[in-house]
């Protein structure tokens, strides 16, 4: 097993692209996008009871290293205080295979 860190997102539709262009070019070359999450934070409901997911929140996990991980959330921390949403970053051990 490899030591990495996990990092969860959760954001606008409008923004994902942003997320996933600063993934590439801190070279995260792989990640899971979930559509339309819903749930309660700070900018209040999020519901899934929209037509389109144009307003819907989205949800993208990845590893990285501990490298990495400091790029991110630099990068990442002006679009979550514009457009909201979350990082999480904890550790984990990937299975290599």
């Amino acid at each position: 097993m490899e030591r990495v860190k996990k990092v969860e997102i959760v954001t606008t539709s409008l923004e994902m692209h942003k997320v996933l262009e600063v993934l590439d070019e801190i070279g995260i070359s792989g990640y899971t996008v979930i559509r339309e999450v819903t749930g309660k934070g700070d900018r209040g409901i999020a519901s899934d009871d929209l037509e389109g997911d144009i307003l819907s929140n989205k949800y993208v996990m990845s590893i990285c290293t501990e490298d990495q991980q400091q790029t991110l959330v630099e990068a990442i921390r002006p679009i979550l205080k514009k457009f909201g949403g979350v990082c999480i970053v904890s550790d984990a051990c990937w299975i290599v295979h």
